[in-house]
C-alpha cells in the first residue's frame, strides 16, 4: 500500500528542481507563476513516477543551494555577454560546438545537466551520444574551447554529480 505521501510527492527533489526551473524559465515570482510550477512541480513527477527506475535524491542540500546561486549568477552574466556580442559587430562571434565529456550516469541528472546549460543564454545543449558520456553544446561565442568546456565540468557537472550521485 502506497502512502498519501508517496502519491502526492513521490519525488521531492524532483519536484523541487522542477518547480525551479519553471520559475526561472518565466522569469517572474508573481503569484499565478509560483502556483502554476508547483501544481506542475506537483503533478508531474505522481504522473510520470512509475516510469523512472530510480527515485533522484538530493545528498547535499547545501551543494544545491550553492549550485543554484551560481546559475542565477551565470544566467544574469551570460543575459549581458549575450547582449552586448548580439548589439555588437558579427565579426567578433566566435561560435563553436564543443564535445563536453560527461561522467554523469543518472539520466535524470544528465538531463538537469542539459536543460541548465540550455537555459544559460549564449549556450545549447545540442546533442547527447549514444553511449551518454559526450555531450554536444553549442555556443554563441568562444575564444578558449577547452576553457569553456572545463568551465562547463566545473560549474555545473561536478556540483551536480556531487548534489545527487
Amino acid at each position: 500500500m502506497i502512502g498519501i505521501r508517496q502519491r502526492i510527492l513521490p519525488q521531492p527533489g524532483f519536484s523541487l528542481v522542477l518547480w525551479i526551473i519553471w520559475i526561472l524559465a518565466h522569469e517572474s515570482l508573481a503569484p499565478d507563476t509560483l502556483l502554476i510550477g508547483a501544481g506542475a512541480a506537483l503533478f508531474l513527477p505522481a504522473l510520470t513516477h512509475h516510469f523512472w527506475p530510480e527515485a533522484l535524491r538530493v545528498r547535499r542540500w547545501g551543494k544545491l543551494i550553492k549550485f543554484l546561486l551560481i546559475f542565477v549568477y551565470d544566467i544574469i552574466v551570460a543575459n549581458i555577454q549575450v547582449a552586448q556580442l548580439v548589439l555588437g559587430p558579427s565579426e567578433k562571434l566566435r561560435p563553436a560546438f564543443l564535445e563536453v565529456p560527461i561522467t554523469l550516469t543518472n539520466p535524470l541528472v544528465i538531463s538537469i545537466l542539459s536543460a541548465v546549460i540550455s537555459l544559460a543564454p549564449g549556450t545549447v545543449a545540442a546533442n547527447l551520444s549514444g553511449d551518454r558520456r559526450t555531450l554536444l553544446v553549442h555556443i554563441l561565442h568562444t575564444e578558449d574551447t577547452e576553457g569553456s568546456i572545463e568551465r562547463i565540468k566545473e560549474r555545473y557537472e561536478a556540483p551536480l554529480k556531487e548534489i545527487f550521485q
